[in-house]
């Protein structure tokens, strides 16, 4: 189109309304209540931390923020959701590393992961679990290890889907460790924590607040974190370097997103919105009562270490030929 004095005119009103309109949306929000995405089942870890964050800010802003669990398609059936709605800070996503996963990995998705969302902040970056069942003959990584080598392809490890950040991890330890195994997806983590301990599995690589308070509770046995350093929330475990795998470091981080064109008036009062509730005393320790280890992040640096992801995945699934379908 050629820019013309009444063209530009126009685009200039269209502007000025769209910005005023932004504005306007900012300066009440939120007047009605707010919707959260979760593309996870309940009780998955991704659920229950949202539903935390949904609370706190329901009794912060004085409206309902209402959870919708959307599961299936690695959480992408959530992110599409969200993708395509109102721009308005009413729709938000709570979502997790499987979507820069997903991103990385996917270029047909229905949706542009670094165009249609927006993400806004950044919540937890807590390690994996790994999870045994406590009468598993290995009590270590390394019997794990000798186990699945000594019977290649029968031994099988849980995920709360393709793609997800569980099944990403359970992956990179076939990769580092020249174990087989197969995959089993699940449309929540719970799903998969409740077949490993009735022996329809025999590892998990879990969320924290999945896999930990089975841990902590007995019916599940730890092995190892995927953290580069021990979980300040279960110091007496050790890290999968620790245990024998040196090059293993893996993190599930969990935040918020919005649809990309949402205004910046509007984002900056749902950004602003959900720091402030990450630095009441209270809020910080349910979060890591339930098992997270939280680091916020706003809309920069979160924007910068989503797509810095992005481009992580892509190096290791090509590199480590990690097939997701």
């Amino acid at each position: 189109m050629q820019l013309n004095k009444r063209n530009f005119i126009k685009l200039a009103t269209a502007a000025g309304l769209s910005l005023s309109v932004g504005i306007g949306a900012a300066a009440t929000f939120p007047d009605k209540p707010v919707k959260m995405v979760i593309g996870y089942g309940p009780g998955s870890s991704t659920d229950v931390i949202g539903r935390i964050v949904a609370q706190g800010l329901s009794e912060m802003w004085k409206q309902p923020v209402v959870v919708e669990n959307r599961p299936g398609a690695a959480g992408n059936i959530a992110a599409d959701i969200v993708a395509k709605s109102a721009p308005d800070g009413y729709t938000i996503l709570f979502a997790q590393n499987g979507l820069a996963i997903s991103v990385a990995a996917n270029p047909n998705l229905p949706f542009n992961g670094q165009k249609d969302l927006l993400p806004l902040t950044g919540v937890t970056g807590t390690p994996h679990i790994l999870v045994v069942r406590p009468d598993a003959p290995y009590k270590t990584v390394a019997e794990l290890v000798a186990a699945a080598k000594s019977q290649p392809g029968k031994l099988n490890f849980g995920s709360s889907g393709i793609g997800n950040s569980d099944h990403m991890a359970g992956e990179l330890f076939k990769a580092l460790t020249g174990v087989q195994a197969t995959h089993i997806p699940y449309k929540s983590g719970s799903l998969a924590a409740n077949d490993l301990l009735g022996g329809q599995l025999d590892y998990y690589f879990a969320g924290m607040p999945v896999g930990l308070p089975q841990h902590k509770g007995g019916r599940l046995r730890a092995l190892a974190v995927t953290s580069a350093q021990r979980f300040p929330g279960a110091p007496d475990i050790p890290t999968m370097q620790e245990a024998g795998v040196p090059t293993f470091e893996h993190t599930l981080w969990q935040g918020v997103f919005l649809p990309g064109s949402t205004p910046a008036p509007v984002a900056e009062s749902v950004g602003s919105g959900v720091l402030k509730l990450l630095e009441d005393p209270k809020m910080r320790e349910r979060l890591t009562n339930a098992g997270a280890q939280i680091v916020v992040l706003p809309r920069e640096q979160f924007a910068e270490m989503y797509n810095k992801d992005i481009e992580r995945w892509k190096r290791v699934i090509t590199q480590q030929n990690i097939k997701l379908q």
